[in-house]
């Protein structure tokens, strides 16, 4: 297995986690294939992927039956069901995170997009998953909203795993980190075992590309041509030269001391969204020590089929990565107006996902009963 391009890019010190969940892959053997096969260390997931897995097959039925019949609502029965997936699937990959001290072995469940704008009802509803799932190896998502920075810290501070997403900003990330490190305090000043807490910060990646290089298609010249698919490996690089920096800081050091450990950036949204770019694009380009990169299963197949991986492409690259966010600015393209957008529309897809989520779980209760 050494010789595989996923094994070389764990030897980066890249963290493959699969972008998927399903009951289907729990009692299929899948995940623990792919552990034992890809290199796989982690699994994440949300209400799109979890929308997916309800509305095709039916290994979820005999779990909606028991709900039904015990008169559960909709709502409560989605808490069950995707916790148990999650629960479950913790236990497959519980080894791991031995293995590894906690550092991987992570599955995540998502807060209610809905609650993205409630700081209080987010850092709520992460004590009941954490409860709910009860296992030390789940991570709780929480998105990057203003709102959700505040639920970072409160969540972080009653010592729960955290998986903060849809990041897009650099101004965000560094306001992710504070979060993250204010959480820690918080945490270390009650009591909490600092080295049981772990955190990624998931910042998305082709996103970024899709938004700018329609933008760069309206402009048209060969100039704004020149610089499509670069915007989103540019941004993450930058985002890891201020994860370097940030946790260089006096503040975080005193917390590493005392047993915290840094919150990996995770590169999300790594599937390629044109079909003309190199299908490993988003996994090539961004292999560098002390990171994540959470892939759907199209991605980690191609990265095990041929993904070309060199060794860290990210340290060094900051220049360059600024002279791109640099020229994109020189063509009107604000990089705020681009990143407030994508954070935008970004809870809105989730909001959309869960509900539709809601209606297949709905209309299979009402099935059942």
């Amino acid at each position: 297995m050494t010789s595989t391009p996923t094994a070389r890019l764990s030897d980066v010190g890249v963290s493959i986690w699969l972008d998927d969940l399903s009951r289907d892959r729990i009692t299929s053997g899948s995940l623990e294939r792919l552990i034992a096969e890809r290199n796989v260390v982690g699994v994440t997931t949300n209400p799109t992927i979890f929308a997916a897995a309800l509305a095709t097959g039916t290994t979820y039925d005999e779990q909606i039956r028991d709900l039904a019949a015990a008169g559960a609502d909709v709502t409560s029965a989605v808490f069950e069901i995707t916790t148990d997936d999650v629960a479950r699937a913790s236990d497959i990959f519980a080894e791991v995170s031995r293995a590894t001290g906690g550092r991987d072995g992570r599955v995540s469940i998502e807060v209610e997009p809905g609650l993205a704008h409630d700081a209080a009802g987010t850092a709520q509803q992460a004590r009941e998953l954490w409860a709910k799932v009860d296992r030390a190896n789940a991570m709780i998502k929480i998105p990057a909203t203003v709102e959700g920075l505040e639920a970072i810290t409160e969540t972080i501070a009653a010592g729960i795993s955290v998986n903060v997403t849809l990041i897009f900003s650099l101004q965000r990330y560094r306001e992710v980190v504070e979060a993250y490190l204010a959480g820690l305090e918080k945490a270390k000043d009650a009591g909490h075992d600092l080295s049981s807490i772990h955190s990624v910060a998931s910042f998305f990646v082709s996103r970024v590309d899709s938004e700018i290089d329609g933008r760069l298609n309206a402009l048209g010249t060969p100039e704004a041509l020149a610089l499509k698919s670069k915007a989103g490996i540019a941004n993450a690089r930058l985002a890891y030269e201020a994860f370097e920096e940030l946790f260089a800081s006096d503040r975080a050091q005193a917390l590493l001391a005392a047993g915290a450990t840094v919150q990996r950036p995770l590169w999300a949204s790594t599937g390629v969204k044109d079909p003309s770019l190199p299908d490993t694009l988003y996994v090539t380009q961004l292999a560098v020590a002390h990171t994540v990169n959470t892939m759907p299963e199209k991605t980690l197949e191609a990265t095990f089929d041929h993904g070309d991986i060199t060794g860290d492409t990210v340290s060094g690259s900051y220049d360059e990565a600024r002279e791109v966010l640099a020229a994109l600015e020189a063509f009107g393209i604000s990089y705020d107006e681009v990143t407030a957008k994508l954070e935008k529309e970004g809870v809105e897809k989730f909001i959309v996902s869960w509900n539709e989520l809601l209606d297949t779980v709905s209309a299979a209760l009402e099935a059942a009963r």
